[in-house]
């Protein structure tokens, strides 16, 4: 097949909402949906804390926070598949090759992303702000409620950030998924198995998802980053 009929059948795979393909990119969907919740439940209180806090060693946790941004994917597909083994710790839940083990990798690639970004966000806030929040009694975590409320276009856009990465990432999830069909299979997993296997039509439709995403979530970034700064202005 050409790559002119490829394209042609994958425009037919999403406008004809094939099953399969929806079922794919439901997934994707879902797993990476979840992992920025949870990253951000997570991430966001540890960022403020992160930003209000001055301890022995903060430096070196602030540095240690900014280097995992740059978490190798597999790296974090490893640890995963180590916890969650049957020789693992957590081998008894039962959650290796789920989509709970895809969300968990997931969350771990997106978790640095979210502290970092809260911590710097807060901590300029809090410089900027902090005479004024504390004649107004509010100080220490008393002041983390406003101070996120001030940064939210700011983290809204790591937010997505991090949802970009998590939706992108391959190496992670089909450690801890398998690439299983109709059960662990994400679109970036299933571009990867239906290129070598010459299935160009799906693969092709899969990609056209991705991109259109990826544009999505950039556009969404830089909205929120304009609407931000006319806040701020």
């Amino acid at each position: 097949m050409d790559v002119a009929s490829a394209f042609a059948s994958a425009l037919g795979l999403i406008a004809g909402l094939d099953p399969q393909f929806l079922q794919i990119v439901g997934l994707s969907l879902r797993v990476t949906l979840m992992a920025v919740l949870l990253a951000a439940l997570i991430g966001v209180p540890l960022g403020a804390w992160l930003a209000l806090s001055r301890f022995p060693g903060r430096p070196a946790v602030i540095v240690l926070v900014n280097a995992l941004m740059g978490l190798p994917p597999v790296v974090a597909g490893l640890v995963v598949f180590l916890l969650l083994s049957r020789s693992g710790p957590l081998g008894g839940l039962g959650w290796l090759f789920t989509p709970t083990a895809m969300t968990i990798a997931q969350t771990l690639l997106v978790l640095p992303i979210v502290i970092a970004l809260t911590r710097s966000t807060l901590e300029e806030l809090w410089t900027e702000y902090r005479e004024h929040l504390t004649s107004l009694g509010l100080s220490g975590a008393r002041a983390v409620p406003t101070l996120i409320w001030d940064g939210r276009f700011a983290l809204a856009t790591g937010l997505l950030a991090g949802f970009g990465r998590a939706s992108a990432e391959v190496g992670a999830v089909l450690i801890v998924g398998g690439n299983i069909a109709g059960h662990t299979r994400t679109m970036t997993t299933a571009i990867a198995l239906e290129t070598s296997k010459g299935d160009l039509p799906l693969a092709l439709g899969l990609g056209i998802v991705l991109i259109a995403l990826t544009l999505v979530i950039n556009a969404a970034a830089f909205g929120a980053s304009r609407i931000g700064a006319r806040f701020a202005g």
